[in-house]
């Protein structure tokens, strides 16, 4: 998977991006999976809340979890993290070495042989495009106060944060045809987490209008570099733009194997649009942990009970669904199962655009001082954690040292309680109609949104249902059509380029409008920050804006729980955005 893109848009466990310090140590290289042994063979059968959507989830479109996995387990990438927040380095597929420290200087070798699975190599022509995608180095947008372009453009809709790639020049592409050199203006903190493969520069430079992936590199190679002074209308590199944006796009399998190409363990078989996918071992496939199964299916399933109902009846082998006490007592009852439950790197949360009823700061606030964060708690993680609390940052979770800091100076204390009176006289007669979007294919969702309607109405709110389906909820977000989101963010676990993605004004995952120069000026310094006291400095500086912007608030730390069947073996908790997924390599079906 992309590790720059520190923050999943998740229905299932669903949470946000978590200013976590960078804590992953180096653990040099290894091949993470079986070390070559005896194949098992066979079929493991995962359930999914979401259903998929696309095969790009790195756009803002489809930056939701399902997405992320399946592209986790169909393309490979120079490393992984493992489920102690470890960087793992996959010398098989290609390495990374610092050729300077100033400027720091960093070249990526893709390894010989390593290819598509239409037999095209993995080259530097890979690497250019998703520097391009992930740099923003060509955008020269200007953006009004509600975010609408006005002038230039913004060429790729990336969901992550450009700011770490955006100190870059254009890259120098090797003589071996397969490295590129990235020269760094300044430090950037982020830099071994936040760059890899992509989409398939091949295809998407002939989808794009273009000849070939050659044509492409020189397109990205001569191209001026993006100056929202002096915009200029490049039509060959805005025509592959919307293709990278869109064309890998689908709730089915497309006609064109080209969409749906690998470049990891698996590649996608079929799909039956809303239920289920399956993926088959990729033949060609030696640059990498190796698996030892044949074949994954995933199911989508949005209800817990159903979930647990299908790993009781033997449909299905490996289950994560929305933690509850009656889940969790059902699982544990349950013979052949093994349970295992932890706190997940997310939190649930609620955004409020800055436009529309919400473009008035009183209407925010009064809004917030109507969502029962602790009635919400009670019904949903009380019962998993009665030790617990309603979450009382946006960039930090309890089991951080930060976090208590940050408490005391961000003003979450205002918002303990629910104050209907002081909602009404800050709407001062007013009755907004408010549409919250959300998931309701996911039962937390629904009873969040279930608790916050009923509660906004007495302030005089006219709460509107803006719930949708698990494969479109994700999608709507940014588009404008909804007051408030209701969702969550999922982290990777190691960097910090996950805040500037959510909260800076040009970030990928900013979809609610927010834009506040000191946060974008921290946000800027944060990036280049190697010292975690100084990121934390710097974190909970960003925590106290956005609750005196009333962004909106923070709900809670959800409670992961994945459960599977005795016969696979292999299955690890992992509590970042990859879940059990993390070393499907190393599933293995009893024989």
């Amino acid at each position: 998977m992309r590790f720059g893109r520190t923050s999943k848009a998740v229905g299932v466990a669903a949470v946000a991006a978590l200013a976590l310090s960078a804590c992953a140590a180096n653990t040099g290289t290894e091949d993470g999976g079986n070390g070559g042994g005896e194949e098992s063979g066979g079929e493991v059968r995962v359930v999914e809340v979401n259903a998929f959507s696309s095969f790009n989830p790195d756009t803002a479109k489809g930056n939701v979890d399902i997405n992320s996995k399946i592209e986790y387990a169909t393309h490979s990438d120079f490393n992984y993290i493992s489920n102690d927040l470890e960087i793992v380095k996959n010398e098989k597929f290609g390495k990374y070495e610092v050729l300077s420290e100033d400027p720091l200087t960093v070249k990526y070798t893709v390894n010989e042989g390593v290819k598509w699975s239409d037999g095209e190599a993995i080259d530097a022509g890979d690497l250019m495009l998703n520097w391009a995608v992930m740099s923003g180095h060509f955008n020269d947008a200007k953006t009004d106060k509600e975010g609408e372009v006005v002038s230039g453009a913004n060429y790729f809709d990336y969901a992550g944060d450009t700011s770490g790639l955006g100190l870059t020049d254009v890259p120098e592409i090797g003589e071996d045809g397969r490295s590129i050199t990235l020269v760094y203006e300044k430090p950037f903190a982020d830099w071994e987490i936040s760059f890899g493969i992509g989409m398939p520069a091949h295809v998407v430079a002939t989808q794009g209008g273009l000849a070939d992936e050659d044509a492409l590199i020189e397109l990205l190679q001569s191209a001026p570099e993006g100056d929202p002074e002096k915009p200029q209308e490049r039509p060959d590199l805005k025509k592959v733009a919307e293709f990278w944006n869109t064309g890998f796009d689908t709730k089915a399998l497309p006609s064109d194997p080209s969409l749906y190409l690998s470049s990891g363990p698996f590649v996608v078989k079929d799909i039956v649009p809303e239920q289920s996918m399956t993926m088959v071992r990729n033949e060609d496939y030696d640059w990498g942990p190796m698996p030892k199964i044949d074949e994954i299916t995933v199911k989508y399933i949005g209800e817990a009970p159903a979930q647990v109902q299908a790993l009781d009846n033997g449909e299905v082998d490996i289950i994560a669904p929305q933690a509850s006490a009656d889940t969790i007592e059902q699982l544990e009852a349950l013979d052949g199962i093994t349970v295992e439950k932890g706190n997940q790197l997310s939190y649930d949360h609620v955004d409020l655009n800055f436009t529309g009823p919400f473009e008035d700061k009183d209407v925010r606030e009064a809004f917030m001082l109507t969502i029962p964060r602790q009635a919400i708690f009670d019904a949903i993680i009380k019962p998993l954690n009665p030790e617990g609390a309603p979450l009382d940052s946006q960039l930090f979770l309890p089991e951080q040292d930060a976090y208590a800091e940050a408490v005391k100076v961000n003003g979450s204390e205002n918002f303990q309680e629910v104050d209907i009176e002081a909602a009404k006289k800050l709407l001062n007669g007013k009755t907004p109609e408010i549409k919250i979007l959300y998931s309701n294919a996911n039962p937390n969702r629904v009873d969040s949104y279930t608790l916050m309607a009923a509660s906004a109405a007495k302030a005089g709110f006219k709460v509107v249902d803006g719930g949708l389906g698990g494969s479109d909820w994700g999608p709507a977000l940014g588009t404008g059509t909804y007051d408030a989101a209701l969702f969550g963010w999922i982290n990777s676990g190691v960097g910090v380029t996950g805040v500037p993605q959510l909260f800076s004004t040009d970030g990928g995952g900013n979809y609610s409008g927010f834009s506040n120069a000191e946060v974008d000026k921290l946000s800027d310094q944060l990036i280049l920050e190697t010292d975690p006291e100084k990121q934390s400095e710097i974190q909970i500086q960003i925590d106290k804006i956005l609750w005196d912007s009333m962004y909106g608030l923070p709900l809670f730390q959800p409670v992961g729980v994945d459960a599977y069947s005795d016969r696979i073996e292999g299955v690890k908790y992992m509590p970042n955005q990859t879940g059990v997924w993390w070393n499907f390599w190393e599933w293995s079906v009893k024989k």
